[in-house]
């Protein structure tokens, strides 16, 4: 067991299959030694995760779902590495998207949910670098969207 999958069995998280692209797209794109992940909507064994920061959802509700992206994202990156957590380098960059009303400006409080679940999961090599910004809307009218570069060798 790889010390990622060590990591997230102690968080008490099983990894969900890959999500499977929703249109004309793949999941990930391996260039040299960086992997790009295609933006993961919120949504856990429950479904979707819809709503809107400012409006239907809480700040924390709102990192619930960014966590929910990220897990996403680490099943995506477990499937770009064939399975072999050991190949991660560490994370590059994640770019959240936060589906949030005008007025509404925490959305890094959100999009740390993601961050927080990066580091929890990958220790120092889950620190990255990172945009967080207000979308008007999101796909399906999820709440979260974070797509992400992850390092491997």
């Amino acid at each position: 067991m790889s010390t990622i999958e060590t990591r997230l069995a102690e968080l008490g998280v099983t990894l969900p299959d890959a999500p499977a692209p929703a249109a004309n797209y793949v999941p990930f794109v391996i260039v040299g030694n960086l992997v790009h992940i295609s933006g993961q909507i919120s949504a856990n064994a429950g479904g979707q995760i819809k709503g809107r920061l400012g409006d239907s959802m809480s700040v924390e509700q709102g990192a619930e779902a960014a966590k929910a992206c990220a897990i996403s994202l680490l099943a995506q990156l477990k499937k770009a590495v064939g399975g072999d957590f050991s190949r991660v380098v560490r994370a590059v960059k994640l770019v959240g998207f936060v589906n949030s009303t005008p007025e509404f400006t925490d959305q890094p409080k959100v999009i740390n949910g993601a961050s927080d679940f990066m580091v929890a999961a990958l220790g120092d090599a889950g620190r990255h670098a990172r945009s967080a910004v207000s979308a008007a809307s999101l796909p399906f009218g999820v709440a979260v969207e974070i797509e992400g570069i992850f390092e491997i060798k």
